[in-house]
């Protein structure tokens, strides 16, 4: 008991350091959540216990990892703040990017959207926000962000235990050594940043020669199956923006969750820019530094932020496939 009370003081010293934070040497194997762990993992899918201890025995606390899901929860702290996405993301060059990378993989884009119903330029777009299509698929260690937010507490820690059951069955089915595959903070890896649970069940071997969520053609086909899995509607544009009077719009709660009908809305003093032939729409808010942007989504922008739960998100996805189409 005092040894469990002295780790769980350490912790809380390592994470009221300096804002650089390494991963730091962890004991794992005092926890008894980690023995259950290895237990589970043994009984129900047959790993070696011997191999489960020497991979936690090496494993290290992410600091930076937990500081992102403890404390009060903070929106968009995790998903980035519109003007953030507009900075990093939604901007000219990002636009110019996506042209050239559709040009170079056409075929590949052309042979997704013919197979799964979907349309192109919203892969774009998906490759486009989640890792600067391919060049950038994150450098943190999976198993230290993974096995930290599973065995520390956090606002989503049982998401993150199930995300690491699946990270040793994604190794042992691919051939990797799970403390090598490096990804985000939040585990998630490759492309089109797939958690292993996302990437045991999207992922596929697109161009004949094995699958990887590092390979772009792969992600091409691992995305396009998402959207078609999720319900998505070829040719049904994701958002048109909306007007209303005043700089922010305060008259109803937003959601990409819920629909209103289009009577509704524009009772609130919202109308479509653009035409809008559906009766009913996802209101979505983008929050500017002097003004709010309003969008009416359709049912496919709601697939868009089934991958993350971000209204920012799926606005910043579908500004690049509409960029395409100018």
């Amino acid at each position: 008991m005092i040894r469990h009370l002295l780790i769980f003081m350490l912790t809380l010293l390592l994470l009221a350091a300096n804002e650089d934070r390494p991963p730091v040497i962890y004991d794992y194997l005092s926890k008894p959540s980690v023995q259950r762990f290895i237990d589970k993992m043994h009984k129900t899918y047959g790993f070696d216990k011997k191999y489960l201890r020497e991979v936690f025995s090496r494993a290290k606390l992410d600091r930076d990892t937990l500081a992102r899901y403890t404390g009060k929860f903070k929106r968009n702290s995790t998903v980035g703040s519109w003007e953030r996405f507009k900075l990093h993301v939604v901007n000219p060059q990002t636009f110019k990017e996506a042209a050239d990378f559709k040009r170079k993989h056409y075929k590949t884009l052309l042979k997704a959207e013919r197979r799964y119903h979907v349309d192109m330029d919203y892969i774009v777009g998906f490759l486009g926000v989640e890792s600067r299509f391919g060049t950038y698929t994150g450098d943190y260690n999976v198993l230290n962000a993974l096995a930290t937010l599973a065995f520390h507490p956090n606002r989503m820690q049982r998401f993150f235990k199930n995300e690491l059951k699946h990270l040793f069955l994604f190794a042992k089915e691919r051939g990797y050594r799970v403390e090598k595959l490096e990804g985000s903070f939040a585990g998630a890896m490759g492309c089109v940043q797939q958690v292993p649970s996302i990437a045991r069940k999207f992922n596929e071997d697109f161009d004949g020669d094995g699958a990887s969520v590092w390979d772009i053609e792969d992600c091409i086909g691992s995305i396009a199956k998402f959207m078609h899995h999720n319900g998505w509607q070829k040719g049904l544009i994701a958002a048109v923006p909306a007007a209303y009077e005043g700089k922010r719009f305060k008259r109803v709660r937003t959601s990409h969750k819920r629909m209103r009908s289009l009577t509704e809305i524009r009772h609130y003093g919202v109308k479509p820019k653009l035409p809008f032939p559906w009766n009913r729409a996802y209101l979505i808010k983008t929050r500017n530094r002097t003004h709010d942007g309003l969008w009416l989504g359709t049912r496919n922008f709601r697939v868009l932020t089934r991958y993350n739960n971000s209204a920012n998100y799926g606005v910043a996805i579908h500004l690049i496939a509409a960029s395409l189409r100018q």
